[in-house]
C-alpha cells in the first residue's frame, strides 16, 4: 500500500512575499506554522535526529552543549546605546560588522528549505510581543513551538512579527567579515528588533536572545523582566523561584500540590506576574522519577525534545545518568505538559519570593527570611557555587555571582531591575527568602548535598505561613534571620556551623564567603542605596 504524499504547503494566508519584509527572497519550499507532527516527520526525513522510546525527538547540539556567553553581540547604534550596560556581557557589535553578517545569514537561507514559526512571548497582553523565527531546521522550530506561547489559528493568520529570528545554525560566521569571536555569533539589534544566530546548533540560544530582548523594553514600562519560576497555590498565592542553573528552580516550582505558572522568564507587572514563555526548558541529567515526577514524565512523551541526552541505538531507551556528551542535557516540552499548569501563564503579585543558591561551601542556612534591603543586596549579587567537576582531582568549589540572578541577559545596568524589585516589594510586601539547596556538613568534597525533602518542607512551611511565628536566630555572618525549627526538618540542620565536624572550619569558611559577597558588591556600591549596602554579610 502506498501512502498519499502529505500536504505541507503554506497556508493560503501565508507567502514568501511575506519574507521580504525581513530581506528574504527564499527560492526553496516554505513552511509556515506546522504542527508538531508535521515537524516531527520533517526533522526525521531529513536526518536531523532520532525518535526514540515513547516518542520524544532525540537531537544532539554538540560541539555547543550550551550557551556561548563569549560569542554573544548587541548591535551598538545611536538610539538604544546609552542605555546599554556596555562589558563582558553586552559586548558591542558594529554596524557594519552587523549588516554583513545578517547579508551572509540571508545570503545562506534564501536557497534553502525554510521553517517558519510565529509565535508570542509575554502572556500579559499589554506586554506580549510577537516573534517570528525563521529557521532551515525542522527540529529547531519544533522548539520554538514548545518555547514560545502558541497563537491560535485566527491570531497565526494575521500575526505581523514585532521580532524576527534569522536561524543559521550550520552558517559559520567570519571573525575578520563579522567582527566575531569565532564562527559562532548570536546578534541582537534592539532597534530593528532582530536577533542573528549562526555557528551553534544549541536550542537555548534562541529563546535567551528575546528574553534578553524582553529584558530592555520592559524597564521602561515599570515591568520587572525575572530569570525565574513562578507557581501558584490552591488559595490563589503566587510565589517566585529565582535561582541560577543548578540550583532546583525548575525542580522546586514543579510541586504537584501548586500550579506552574512557568519555569524561567517572568515579567511582573502593575497587574501581577506573567509568563513569557509556553513550554520548560528542564535541565534532566540523573533526573529520577522520586524526586522529580512530573519532569521525569515528560522524557516519555511525544512532542518533547530532548538535547544530548544518550539513548541505547537499538532498543531507544534513554539514560538520563550518562553525562558523555554534557552535564546539561535538556527536555523541551510544552508547560501543559505539567499536570495542572497554568492555561493563561499569569498570576497575581507573589506572596513570597525564594533566592535559591546551592552553595558549595556549605556555610549559608538551608532557609532564611530577608528584610527588603537584604533582597535587595542579594538579588544584586545573586550567588551560587559551582563545582569543579570536569578536572581530576580539582574539589573546591568557585562562587558564582550572577547579579539579578540572570546577568548573561541584562542589557542595562543591574541597579535598574533592583530599583524596580524594591518598588514592588514595598508596594505589595511580598516575602522573600534565600534557601540553600547546596551543602550541609561541610563544603563539597566534605559535606553532602542538603535533601531534596528538606528543602521542600522548609518552602512549603514559608508557603503556607507556618515559618510566620517561628523564633528565630540571627546569624552571626551573614545577618540572616533563620527560623529556629521547621515541622520536618532536624533542627541542627537549620544551623550550619552545628552540622559540621570541625566548627573552626566552618568559620573560615563562612569568613571566606563572607568577604567574596563583599568585593563582589563594591561593584554596585555607588549606584545602591546605603541602606542596602550593609544588608550584606557583616
Amino acid at each position: 500500500m502506498t501512502l498519499p504524499a502529505l500536504d505541507m504547503s503554506p497556508a493560503p494566508s501565508h507567502t514568501a512575499v511575506e519574507l521580504d519584509a525581513h530581506g528574504l527572497t527564499p527560492a526553496g519550499d516554505i513552511h509556515w506554522n506546522l504542527s508538531p507532527a508535521q515537524l516531527y516527520e520533517a526533522a526525521l526525513a531529513r536526518g536531523e535526529g532520532h525518535l526514540v522510546n515513547l516518542g520524544p525527538f532525540a537531537a544532539v547540539t554538540v560541539p555547543h552543549t550550551g550557551r556561548s556567553p563569549d560569542d554573544r553581540f548587541t548591535v551598538e547604534e545611536p538610539s538604544t546605546a546609552d542605555q546599554i550596560d556596555w562589558g563582558s556581557i553586552n559586548r558591542p557589535m558594529s554596524e557594519t560588522h552587523y549588516r554583513a553578517l545578517r547579508a551572509d545569514i540571508i545570503e545562506y537561507l534564501n536557497p534553502r528549505e525554510l521553517f517558519v514559526r510565529d509565535a508570542y512571548c509575554g502572556a500579559d497582553p499589554a506586554h506580549r510581543i510577537s516573534v517570528r523565527v525563521v529557521s532551515p531546521s525542522a527540529w529547531h522550530t519544533l522548539f520554538v513551538y514548545n518555547m514560545f506561547l502558541r497563537p491560535s489559528a485566527a491570531e497565526l493568520a494575521a500575526i505581523r512579527p514585532d521580532f524576527v529570528v534569522l536561524h543559521a545554525p550550520l552558517l559559520q560566521a567570519d571573525p575578520v567579515r563579522h567582527g566575531t569571536r569565532s564562527g559562532t555569533a548570536v546578534v541582537v539589534n534592539l532597534a530593528e528588533r532582530t536577533v542573528l544566530v549562526a555557528g551553534t546548533r544549541y536550542a537555548g540560544e534562541i529563546k535567551k536572545s528575546i528574553f534578553s530582548s524582553m529584558n530592555f523594553f520592559l524597564p521602561g514600562k515599570q515591568a520587572l523582566p525575572m530569570h525565574c519560576s513562578a507557581n501558584i497555590g490552591e488559595e490563589g498565592d503566587t510565589a517566585l523561584f529565582f535561582g541560577l542553573s543548578g540550583t532546583g528552580k525548575t525542580t522546586l516550582s514543579a510541586d504537584h500540590a501548586r500550579r506552574l505558572i512557568g519555569d524561567d522568564e517572568h515579567g511582573w507587572s502593575d497587574d501581577g506576574i506573567f509568563n513569557f514563555e509556553g513550554g520548560c526548558y528542564a535541565k534532566v541529567i540523573r533526573l529520577s522519577p522520586e524526586n522529580e515526577p512530573e519532569i521525569y514524565r515528560t522524557t516519555r512523551m511525544f512532542g518533547t525534545i530532548l538535547e544530548n541526552v544518550i539513548f541505547d541505538q537499538d532498543t531507544r531507551e534513554l539514560d538520563l545518568d550518562d553525562d558523555t556528551l554534557t552535564e546539561n542535557t535538556r527536555a523541551s516540552y510544552p508547560i501543559h505538559y505539567i499536570p495542572g499548569a497554568v492555561p493563561d501563564g499569569r498570576g497575581g503579585h507573589p506572596n513570597n519570593i525564594f533566592f535559591l543558591t546551592a552553595d558549595a561551601f556549605g556555610v549559608l542556612p538551608p532557609i532564611a527570611r530577608l528584610t527588603p534591603e537584604q533582597a535587595m543586596y542579594h538579588f544584586l549579587s545573586g550567588y551560587t557555587a559551582k563545582v569543579a567537576g570536569t578536572e581530576r582531582g580539582v574539589t573546591d568549589p568557585r562562587a558564582t555571582f550572577s547579579a539579578c540572578f540572570g546577568a548573561p541577559f541584562l542589557p542595562m545596568h543591574p541597579s535598574v531591575y533592583a530599583r524596580i524589585l524594591g518598588e514592588k516589594l514595598r508596594r505589595h510586601g511580598s516575602r522573600v527568602w534565600l534557601v540553600n539547596t547546596g551543602w550541609t556538613g561541610g563544603g563539597f568534597g566534605t559535606g553532602r548535598r542538603m535533601d531534596l525533602p528538606h528543602t521542600r518542607a522548609m518552602i512549603r512551611a514559608a508557603l503556607d505561613g507556618s515559618l510566620d511565628g517561628v523564633p528565630t536566630r540571627t546569624d552571626p555572618v551573614f545577618g540572616l534571620a533563620v527560623p529556629r525549627e521547621v515541622e520536618g526538618v532536624p533542627a541542627r540542620v537549620l544551623t550550619p556551623r552545628s552540622t559540621w565536624a570541625d566548627p573552626e572550619a566552618y568559620d573560615r569558611a563562612a569568613g571566606r564567603l563572607a568577604s567574596m559577597f563583599r568585593e563582589n558588591f563594591s561593584q554596585f556600591a555607588d549606584a545602591a542605596p546605603a541602606e542596602v549596602r550593609v544588608a550584606g554579610p557583616k
